[in-house]
């Protein structure tokens, strides 16, 4: 295994820690910590241990803030959310922010699956995903407005997920398998 291709990395993991510490605690992210680690991110690809080259840096920040843009505009995700993935994206290119998206996705959604096991609302939780599911589907018949007020007023759990961490969880497994496996 070579552990000392994951070095560059030490500041985009040790900020996501921070990040999902403050998410869990605040369940917001502050723009302190988003702002600079974006910039530190298109920073360190103009260096000699870039992580990723410049524009893919610049493309992987546009990718990242896109991909959660519309969780943001539908109100199921924080802006904070989608300035983090943005700066991941900063941080490992356009083909790393989607791998770290998809794995997050699954993550996150296995987060809230225990959580609702252990609240037991695990059944109730199933119930309302097959009604936005059937909002989802019909779109055009029920409305984008319906569709949105369908997924926020859905919620199963008390507080929302706190996102930083399947972002921390999705960024330190992509690392692992990406940078360290043989």
């Amino acid at each position: 295994m070579q552990w000392q291709t994951l070095i560059p990395f030490v500041p985009l993991l040790a900020m996501l820690l921070i990040a999902a510490v403050l998410d869990l605690r605040l369940r917001r992210i502050p723009n302190w910590l988003t702002l600079p680690l974006m910039l530190a991110g298109l920073a360190q690809s103009c260096t000699g241990a870039a992580t990723v080259m410049p524009l893919a840096s610049l493309l992987g920040l546009l990718l990242g803030g896109g991909l959660s843009l519309p969780m943001f505009v539908m109100g199921v995700r924080g802006g904070g959310d989608v300035k983090l993935l943005a700066a991941v994206g900063a941080w490992l290119g356009p083909q790393g922010v989607l791998l770290v998206y998809l794995v997050a996705a699954v993550a996150g959604m296995l987060l809230v699956l225990l959580q609702c096991l252990i609240q037991g609302r695990l059944l109730q939780l199933l119930n309302r995903t097959a009604l936005v599911a059937l909002n989802l589907r019909h779109v055009r018949l029920v409305g984008a407005g319906n569709v949105a007020h369908s997924l926020t007023s859905s919620r199963t759990v008390e507080k929302p997920l706190p996102y930083a961490v399947p972002i921390l969880i999705a960024v330190t497994a992509v690392l692992l398998h990406w940078r360290v496996a043989p």
